[in-house]
């Protein structure tokens, strides 16, 4: 029964995703938000929205090790296998001024999460703690980002003017379809939880394991549906702006509100993971710098990595 709940979980997390962004973009449109602003705050934020519920519910229930595993195995996935995969299907340029400003914050936010988590070795203490203190310092973290993609969106609009919304959509309808859509995330999450943890110790698997793996795979769907889906639409701005803002928001928010809702006990074997977060991101930032665009060879690079990083933590458990 566990099973099957956990994959009644997954297909509501996934369909609640793609309703609430679908709700929540044709808002943005009522309310003439630029283009640029919707995919790096409503869509990054929609595809975030399954981490977010997962993490924060498994805080609440004092499961850090899942909270944190979630978080640092779906950024992981995304770096790796979300895009090498759309960019095997259709290379990604990276054009955008914001895209390549924005790969460096994922690097930064990354770097404080390591910073701050590292509290034996830096501040000599006992143990290693996310605290509610280091929360608020994430969700400042976010709201400068916010300011910064703001500030993007309103120089957007006033280089292309506004673009009337089209006599299709109703405020009525997309409000129904976000709420609708938010709460299948949070009932989804709810079920995923319990039932991916109950699954892990029935396997004898770690909860940390459970976290970066079987959890941080299902609440990355989203992301991997949509990029794979506007890399065919050849739409690769949105393919990759989608995984860096969504793991800007990973880190930034969901661990954010988490700590900030209960401190967050962190396990020595997370460090690891951590810090190959890291190098990925260094490694999509040259990839994204050099040739100024992700093919099928770099893709091919990314997607082997992840393969060898999941052989890797299934041994190391």
């Amino acid at each position: 029964m566990a099973y099957v709940l956990l994959i009644v979980g997954f297909a509501l997390l996934i369909k609640g995703a793609d309703l609430f962004v679908d709700g929540s973009s044709n808002i943005a449109r009522l309310l003439r938000v630029p283009p640029i602003l919707i995919g790096l705050t409503i869509v990054a934020f929609g595809t975030s929205s399954p981490e977010a519920t997962v993490s924060i519910i498994a805080a609440l229930e004092g499961s850090a090790d899942v909270s944190l595993g979630n978080v640092i195995g779906s950024n992981i996935f995304n770096i790796t296998l979300v895009v090498g995969a759309a960019a095997f299907l259709f290379p990604l340029k990276v054009e955008n001024e914001t895209i390549k400003k924005e790969i460096p914050f994922t690097l930064l936010a990354s770097v404080a999460l390591l910073i701050l988590m590292s509290d034996i070795a830096l501040q000599g203490l006992d143990s290693n703690m996310l605290t509610r203190s280091e929360g608020f310092i994430f969700l400042l973290f976010l709201s400068i980002f916010m300011y910064y993609v703001i500030e993007i969106g309103l120089k957007s609009r006033r280089e292309t003017g506004d673009e009337p919304a089209s006599e299709d959509i109703t405020w009525g309808k997309n409000i129904l379809i976000t709420i609708l859509g938010l709460a299948a995330i949070i009932f989804g999450g709810n079920l995923v939880v319990n039932n991916g943890t109950e699954i892990a110790y029935s396997l004898g698997m770690s909860e940390t394991l459970v976290g970066l793996t079987i959890i941080a795979i299902g609440t990355s769907l989203p992301e991997l549906v949509t990029s794979i889906s506007a890399a065919l639409k050849k739409e690769s701005e949105i393919a990759l702006g989608n995984i860096v803002g969504s793991n800007i928001f990973n880190i930034l928010f969901v661990l954010g509100a988490s700590a900030t809702i209960s401190p967050l006990a962190v396990n020595d074997k997370v460090f690891i993971d951590v810090i190959l977060m890291i190098v990925l991101t260094v490694l999509l930032l040259i990839f994204s710098r050099t040739s100024f665009k992700i093919g099928k060879r770099e893709g091919s690079v990314l997607v082997v990595a992840y393969i060898i990083y999941l052989v890797y933590i299934i041994l190391r458990n």
